[in-house]
């Protein structure tokens, strides 16, 4: 097929590709680059590392200046005493304050009890040594100009209890960091990994 080899010539040559019109292509597409379309860029979907809960955090850092969302699951955390993880996220270092998040804790109760944050996204707590918490916390950014986030974070405790949290936070810069962080005790199991795209 001449017009293979020709396709072939192009891009190695140039290390660009333009495609009009509906083409269907069979086979496996590799690039190191971005797609481009007419709707806007698109960007890979990234899973990163599980890495095992303990210590004081899980870090994770080097996130490129193009993600949009950030998806970050624990399964089976605990701590060496009853404690609690924080989701922070930052640029550069850490933002520790100026979240605005509300949780609800549910219960076999009527009236779940609702209580406010301003140090984190969402929280990952458990109440005893022995207890485990596994959940999922999704970031989107809402406003590029002001690096404003917002989370969803859902978490099944084994004590019985589910917390839904609804935060977000306005960064200095552009978003490359999201933690777990122990504020209270340490972590001893579980494992925590991060998806973004």
């Amino acid at each position: 097929m001449p017009y293979g080899k020709a396709l072939v010539d192009t891009v190695e040559s140039s290390g660009n590709l333009a495609i009009t019109g509906n083409t269907a292509i069979t086979g496996n597409v590799t690039t190191t680059g971005t797609l481009t379309s007419s709707t806007g860029t698109t960007y890979p979907i990234v899973s990163g590392t599980a890495q095992t809960a303990s210590g004081s955090s899980v870090d994770f850092t080097g996130i490129p200046s193009w993600v949009k969302r950030i998806t970050l699951t624990g399964v089976g955390i605990s701590f060496a005493a009853a404690g609690a993880g924080e989701v922070r996220i930052g640029s550069g270092s850490l933002t520790a304050s100026g979240y605005t998040t509300r949780v609800a804790t549910i219960t076999n109760a009527v009236v779940p009890s609702i209580q406010t944050s301003t140090t984190s996204m969402a929280a990952f707590v458990t109440s005893t040594a022995a207890a485990t918490v596994s959940g999922m916390c999704v970031l989107v950014l809402n406003d590029a100009t002001t690096n404003t986030w917002v989370a969803t974070t859902t978490t099944n405790r084994s004590d019985g209890l589910i917390q839904q949290y609804i935060g977000s936070v306005s960064l200095s810069g552009v978003l490359d960091r999201i933690s777990l962080v122990a504020t209270t005790s340490t972590f001893d199991a579980g494992s925590v990994n991060i998806l973004y795209e």
